[in-house]
């Protein structure tokens, strides 16, 4: 019992240990970067600037005076200028006076809604000449305020020397007006025409040097702007830019400090707090604990908004002593929070103690229990506890209430009788019938399941009926395709039975050689699709270059690609693509598609090959012109046997098609056709692998 008692004793002291020092190192951080950036307005990068120049302190202030001297020059020129109107734009009075037109349109007896607003505008500039004239007073008011205010900001910088000039206008605080003056200077920056030079020249190794390219980027070639910086300006911020950096620096290694200190200790608690031991498999809640977590969140943004409040309140008084004891008040609150939020979190009961879950979970489970008691169940709760509760609520409009519960049984009676009449005439065979029955209740889904019912039996009718007809077109087919041959061959031995002129008997016989050939083919083919079909074929996955296949197999049927006239184009983004696949049975399928592609395109005409790759696997296009009219779907085009020639004139024996799909889905692709027109459009998908 002592040594548990110790145990825990020592426990609960590294635990406020490591609190406290959390708390201490959270706001001497905190503190050292409110009084740098809050109170010395500093700011960190300057501790990482190499000197005046190059810092962001020194580029601001001149884009700021670059800036000021532009608009002097450029748009305000002088007093006399402004008052005469000459920086209104006639787009901004424009859109003033449009805003008077609107008032005079709206409230004024003179305008005539009959009149286009161009037609009025006349009118309105005669009534609202006294309007129009105070608007411009105001507006060059408010230029004249702007431009004392862009004089105000160049005062602020003793020891400025400055010339400007924009055409005819100059501006200048110095007698000296000419360049080599201002270069005499300390500092300067000199733009003249298209030119800008700057002295010190570190100047330009400034990473915000673009803030003053983008200023004299928009001067123009006539334009000249000297601006000179005397030692009484420079001697001063420069002697504040070091104190600053010292400054910063030393906070930075204190803030490096403290963050350490504070990464530590922070660490240590999430891992002390609510750890689980074999005694206490979950940890103890206390009263911080029960409160719920999502007011324990709110907590936590409530104290972020108060340390700000405090931060920008204090100052103004620069009390540091009393944003520090704030901070440790608000940090000791907001982590005693957080460490709760932790323990729910290891607890695992972040989510179901918060007050949220809590109502949701007790109102969703109150529904459920209704709706688990079944369709019947949830109809007589809400009558018996809906109802009176409508009635009760709506006592001043009974009739009402009581009519709109005789509108809704009404309408269930009806929905009712719809679904029976529906099941009545599906169950007569009117398989094609819609029960029509609008709305999310149980008569709804009812009628949408029966629906999916009919559908279903649809379906299967129309597929029975697609099968039996693709059956009997696939024993024509072969009948036709095999009887052929076999005619030819019965016919020509017959002849030959007879025949005593050798040179007839060798032609004969190599008639029957042909026709013999020809059934050999068809039946090889025949056999192939079955065993192809039956997936019964093994499958050796291997790396293959896609490319290089494809390129190989061209070339060795180049004589038929000549014999044919046909022009194959490749495309493909990469030089090599790797895929998963069966070298000898994906040859086998393309070879299938380009022995149809020799058969049936267009003499003459171009055969396009495209190698398309995405993220999901590789894609192989094949597409070509037909020589014959395809009058036929892409899903017949695919039955064994069937051909794109109705006549079946070609050589072909139709099984092509049906033996690439077979074995390319074998090797886990797919393949599909398509037909536009007289294009035809075979697409392989593939599983892509990356080259090692």
């Amino acid at each position: 019992m002592d040594t548990k008692w110790r145990d825990y004793s020592h426990s609960m002291i590294a635990k406020i240990i490591g609190f406290m020092i959390t708390i201490v190192c959270f706001t001497g951080a905190l503190t050292i970067i409110a009084d740098v950036v809050v109170f010395k307005h500093a700011d960190f990068d300057i501790a990482f600037e190499e000197s005046y120049y190059l810092g962001s302190d020194f580029m601001r202030d001149s884009s700021d005076i670059f800036t000021s001297l532009r608009d002097i020059t450029g748009k305000y020129k002088s007093e006399d200028h402004i008052i005469q109107g000459g920086t209104l734009t006639e787009a901004d009075n424009k859109w003033r006076e449009e805003n008077l037109f609107w008032d005079f349109a709206n409230k004024s007896k003179s305008y005539n809604p009959n009149l286009t607003m161009e037609e009025n505008y006349p009118i309105f500039e005669e009534v609202y000449a006294a309007e129009l004239a105070k608007l411009r007073d105001k507006l060059i008011t408010e230029e004249l305020q702007n431009y004392y205010s862009v004089l105000r900001r160049l005062d602020k910088y003793p020891g400025l020397i400055y010339y400007a000039k924009d055409g005819e206008t100059e501006f200048t605080n110095s007698p000296e007006k000419t360049k080599d003056y201002f270069k005499s200077l300390p500092s300067y920056m000199v733009f003249d025409g298209s030119e800008l030079n700057v002295f010190p020249e570190e100047i330009q190794q400034n990473h915000r040097y673009h803030w003053l390219t983008a200023d004299t980027n928009q001067l123009g070639y006539q334009d000249v702007m000297y601006i000179a910086f005397s030692k009484e300006f420079l001697n001063p911020r420069i002697e504040e830019w070091n104190e600053n950096k010292v400054t910063v620096t030393k906070s930075l290694y204190q803030i490096a400090g403290f963050s350490a200190g504070l990464a530590l200790a922070f660490i240590y608690l999430l891992l002390v707090i609510g750890r689980r031991t074999k005694e206490t498999p979950a940890s103890p809640l206390n009263v911080i604990d029960r409160i719920y977590n999502d007011f324990k969140i709110v907590i936590c943004f409530f104290l972020i908004v108060l340390w700000i409040a405090v931060i920008a309140y204090m100052q103004q008084f620069k009390a540091n002593g009393l944003i520090v004891l704030m901070t440790l008040l608000i940090a000791a609150i907001g982590l005693i929070v957080v460490l709760s939020l932790v323990k729910h979190l290891k607890n695992k009961s972040f989510v179901k103690h918060t007050l949220t879950y809590t109502l949701f979970y007790k109102f969703f489970k109150f529904f459920k229990d209704i709706y688990d008691s079944g369709s019947v169940g949830v109809r007589v709760v809400l009558i018996v506890i809906g109802y009176p509760i409508a009635v009760a609520l709506t006592f001043f409009m009974f009739p009402i209430t009581l009519g709109g519960a005789a509108w809704i049984a009404l309408k269930k009676v009806r929905e009712f009788d719809a679904i029976k009449e529906g099941v009545k005439k599906v169950k007569g065979g009117d398989f094609h019938h819609t029960i029509n029955v609008s709305g999310k209740g149980e008569f709804s889904r009812l009628a949408s399941d029966l629906n999916s019912i009919t559908d279903g039996l649809n379906k299967a009718v129309e597929n029975e009926i697609k099968s039996e007809r693709l059956k009997a077109e696939l024993i024509t087919n072969v009948s036709h395709d095999i009887r052929t041959p076999l005619t030819s061959i019965i016919t020509y031995v017959d002849l030959l039975k007879n025949e005593t002129n050798q040179v007839k008997v060798k032609e004969y016989l190599e008639i029957i050689d042909q026709k013999s050939q020809r059934l050999k083919i068809l039946t090889d083919d025949l056999f192939e699709a079955a065993k192809a079909s039956s997936g019964n074929i093994p499958v050796n996955y291997e790396t293959i270059d896609i490319i290089s296949l494809i390129t190989q197999g061209l070339g060795e049927l180049d004589d038929k690609i000549q014999e044919r006239k046909l022009e194959f184009k490749i495309s493909h983004s990469n030089d090599k693509v790797y895929i998963k696949a069966d070298g000898r049975l994906l040859w086998r399928a393309i070879e299938n598609l380009l022995s149809n592609i020799f058969k049936y395109a267009l003499e003459g005409s171009r055969v396009y090959i495209d190698i398309l790759e995405s993220d999901s696997g590789l894609t192989l296009v094949f597409k070509n012109i037909s020589a014959y009219e395809l009058n036929i779907s892409s899903d017949e085009l695919m039955e064994r046997f069937k051909r794109g020639d109705e006549s079946r004139s070609s050589q072909g024996s139709g099984l092509g098609l049906s033996i690439a799909k077979s074995l390319i889905e074998i090797q886990k692709g797919t393949f599909n056709i398509e037909i536009d027109g007289d294009l035809f459009k075979a697409i392989i998908h593939l599983i892509k692998v990356e080259a090692n």
